[in-house]
């Protein structure tokens, strides 16, 4: 186990030992208390119409229909409530393994257990800024592990490439050439069978729209989005700030709504940082 989860461990004995000490064996209260004292880091984008998306999807629409004063274009007063009109696929979102496979899990049927993850985060920005056709190898998954120790099973594992400091440029986000293909960094299928298959992990994570990297989605190429949701695994696209939290060591929270048989919807992801 490396040292920033021994650290985490540590901790967690620590102030279940002292909960115990101090008669609170039923309370998870001190355990909150530790972690409000650590550092928290939205990974979370704004949404709203005209941001980054998947080219096949329709933008957003955002209407008021009740404001606080009277107006013509509302339906009451007194309060402030809107309309918001957009895909499942929207902002910073969560793929179920129904967005791709039929018959696996909607939005609804993903546990709660299953967001509240180690977090692991691999770095791969300075390679991407020689080459944005850059796409995670077994290599630097296991350099990642020489270095931090075996990936924890049960995992959140994000891949930083900084893209998301293009946002909300459509245009540097896709970063087509004169032949209309894109170029933006992805991951590769061995290192996804290496992460779900051998490291078992819970799910994935990035900054780009895609799993699979541009030259590949712009031949409508989703091989690897197909994979990682075939495994009845959850991915989050379109992360940001992960250039704030360390490769080891924090808890990522992975948040969204519960739409019934819902095949995807706007995440609320952070992190909890040591």
């Amino acid at each position: 186990m490396n040292a920033s989860l021994n650290r985490a461990v540590l901790l967690f004995l620590l102030v279940t030992v002292n909960g115990y000490a101090a008669g609170e064996s039923d309370s998870l209260w001190p355990i909150q208390k530790t972690l409000s004292e650590k550092k928290f880091v939205d990974l979370t984008h704004e949404f709203s119409s005209g941001i980054p998306h998947w080219p096949g999807f329709p933008d957003e629409s955002q209407r008021t229909i009740y404001w606080y004063d009277k107006r013509p274009d509302t339906m009451g007063t007194g309060f402030f409530s809107e309309v918001f009109t957009h895909v499942g696929q929207w902002g910073t979102h969560v793929d179920p393994p129904a967005h791709f496979i039929k018959g696996k899990r909607t939005v609804d049927q993903i546990d709660v257990k299953e967001m509240v993850l180690p977090l692991v985060v691999i770095d791969v920005h300075d390679d991407v800024d020689k080459n944005p056709d850059y796409t995670l190898t077994v290599e630097r998954v296991k350099k990642w592990e020489d270095i931090h120790g075996r990936i924890p099973e049960g995992a959140f594992v994000a891949l930083r490439t900084d893209w998301s400091k293009r946002w909300p440029d459509a245009a540097k986000m896709a970063n087509k050439d004169e032949k209309g293909v894109a170029h933006y960094p992805g991951w590769s299928m061995p290192a996804l069978r290496l992460l779900y298959e051998e490291r078992k992990i819970t799910a994935s994570g990035h900054e780009t729209t895609d799993t699979d990297p541009g030259v590949a989605t712009s031949k409508d190429d989703y091989a690897l989005e197909t994979y990682v949701l075939s495994t009845n695994h959850y991915q989050i696209e379109l992360l940001t700030n992960l250039d704030q939290v360390p490769e080891a060591g924090a808890i990522a929270i992975v948040s969204f709504p519960k739409p019934k048989g819902g095949s995807g919807f706007p995440a609320r992801v952070f992190a909890i940082v040591p």
